[in-house]
């Protein structure tokens, strides 16, 4: 058998689950489906409503609900109350790993009023937000105005606070990093109820840096700001396919993007948009954007293709195309292509609904699309959670730019998971060590896509039902994600913890640095007020006592200096 080649596995014995979940669609279309169009439809007509309202306005009720925050946080007896979490029911995240956290006693802070857009500052270019704000939300308001956040993460419901707090990417993360890195100011409410404003050069600057990834367990995020950058109308997208093996593909993915003479700030030689889709062992499709005008896509032989009407192709089957028909440009307008990957959530939609794909549902039903993620998790029980953790894989593999294609072998080899998602980002040298860290010295290799100031990373998204799942073998998915972990760890990777996680606490703190971060929990009162970030990430119920006796152990330990 070849380095690459899947090991043969047993045939799997069908269980009543399975049958379940083959047939979940019905749930789907009959419940999920219409639930989500409704309260996708009420949202945007609360998001209209908060765009009517003047900016002084929405500014007095942000200092409003604020007040109650830190009156709530002041309210908690730390001898009687649990930790603090918000008010958020566990299911509304979209986020797949479980939410299990909050089935410990816990202290309830509400923050469902913060979702309006603040403050659109053209002179400053920064969009002041509040965290309940999404990518769909926040689109609608900038991109008619030719302005846009640097970084749009491309499912609508993604917010801003889960972003910042977890991780977030797009596909111009090649140029400004990731979501995190486009926020120049957080407003956070820490553990006595002050609100402090920390940016990267004022007294909370160590607080600035510790925020990103730290899943909301340094304090309260009631606002941000974040870098916006002008824009055009459309995105000229070109589509060009590669057949050759693995290293090949990943050779040409980083050739897409990276100047092989190491120009990477020549906006001339790198793209402004970057994506590529594995589909197979030997095909790809890399795809590029760069903002064009109204007037260039409408002049005579362009191609316009309005992607985000519902009865268009799925994105990631329009780009397939391309290993047929060769390479083909088009112009896309620029908030349909930000959030293209929105209506059949990546190739997800293909599972949740076999047919979903087809021409007849795409007219007749796709208007209805995407079912809400939160819904979806809301009609599963335990079983079928648990099944979906071990059947299924929705991980992002975050490895240097360098290691991208022993990446791919790496993920066919273990996991036999296609379309696989490429999307490069840079991971900067920052004056503090955070949580994630370019490789010591990357800067004097001078690899493809690196500069003086950051690494380039990429993210390898493995989001579907594995190969040895589809054709009935056994497969241990809890497995696969431990030993995806240790060559993460071994190659010095990360894994955004929105994911399920089999870390230990050891591994997680060899995955993550956590010197910075356990400063800035002893610094600001975190400890002994928000639950560690371990255990908020950890897989399975955590038990009051648990997490009591988890604190307890960071009180107690000698503090950890940031270096």
């Amino acid at each position: 058998m070849s380095d690459l080649e899947a090991p043969l596995r047993p045939k799997r014995k069908k269980i009543w689950v399975d049958y379940f979940v083959q047939f979940r669609w019905i749930i789907v279309i009959f419940v999920v489906l219409p639930i989500s169009f409704t309260l996708y439809f009420l949202t945007y007509l609360g998001d209209v409503w908060s765009e009517s309202k003047s900016f002084k306005k929405r500014q007095k009720e942000h200092d409003e609900n604020v007040e109650k925050v830190v009156k709530r946080l002041k309210e908690r007896n730390p001898k009687k109350d649990g930790l603090v979490c918000t008010a958020r029911k566990p299911w509304i995240a979209v986020g797949m790993r479980n939410v299990d956290y909050k089935r410990a006693r816990h202290f309830e802070v509400d923050l469902s009023a913060f979702r309006n857009v603040l403050e659109i500052d053209q002179e400053r270019m920064i969009a002041r937000v509040e965290p309940l704000v999404n990518m769909g939300q926040i689109s609608r308001v900038t991109v008619p105005m030719n302005l846009s956040l640097a970084v749009v993460a491309e499912l609508d419901d993604l917010t801003v606070g889960g972003l910042i707090n977890g991780y977030g990417i797009e596909g111009s993360s090649h140029i400004y990093g990731l979501f995190s890195d486009t926020v120049v100011a957080y407003e956070i409410v820490l553990a006595d109820g002050r609100l402090v404003r920390a940016t990267k050069d004022n007294e909370y600057s160590d607080l600035f840096y510790a925020i990103p990834w730290s899943q909301g367990t340094l304090g309260l995020l009631v606002a941000a700001e974040i870098k916006l950058i002008p824009i055009k109308e459309y995105m000229k997208v070109t589509y060009k396919p590669l057949v050759g093996n693995l290293k090949e593909l990943a050779q040409g993915y980083i050739d897409s993007f990276a100047p092989r003479d190491g120009d990477q700030d020549n906006p001339d030689k790198v793209p402004d948009f970057v994506e590529t889709m594995i589909y197979s062992p030997t095909e790809a499709v890399f795809m590029t954007g760069r903002y064009a005008s109204k007037e260039e896509a409408k002049k005579k032989g362009n191609k316009t293709n309005s992607v985000g009407w519902w009865y268009k192709t799925w994105f990631y089957q329009h780009a397939q195309t391309a290993l047929k028909k060769g390479e083909f440009v088009e112009y896309i307008p620029t908030r349909e292509y930000y959030h293209r990957h929105t209506r059949c959530l990546y190739w997800e939609g293909k599972l949740i609904l076999p047919f979903g794909d087809q021409w007849w549902f795409r007219f007749l039903f796709g208007w209805l699309m995407p079912p809400k993620v939160s819904l979806l998790k809301a009609t599963q029980g335990d079983a079928i959670r648990n099944y979906y953790h071990e059947m299924h894989v929705i991980q992002d593999m975050l490895v240097p730019l360098y290691k991208v294609g022993d990446a791919l072998e790496w993920v066919h080899r273990e996991m036999e998971v296609y379309p696989i998602w490429l999307c490069p980002h840079r991971l900067y040298k920052l004056p503090v060590k955070t949580m994630v860290y370019p490789e010591p010295g990357f800067e004097l290799q001078r690899r493809q896509g690196d500069t003086q100031y950051a690494q380039m990373y990429t993210d390898v998204g493995v989001y579907y039902a594995p190969g040895p799942v589809l054709r009935g073998e056994e497969f241990d998915g809890s497995e696969a994600v431990r030993r995806m972990e240790s060559w993460l760890i071994e190659n010095h990777g990360f894994q955004p913890q929105y994911a399920v996680s089999e870390l230990s606490e050891k591994n997680f703190w060899r995955m993550f640095d956590a010197g910075l971060y356990e400063h800035a929990r002893r610094k600001y009162g975190a400890v002994g007020t928000f639950m560690s970030l371990y255990y908020k990430s950890k897989k399975g119920r955590k038990t009051e006592k648990e997490v009591q006796e988890a604190e307890q152990a960071i009180c107690e330990a000698p503090d950890a200096e940031a270096d």
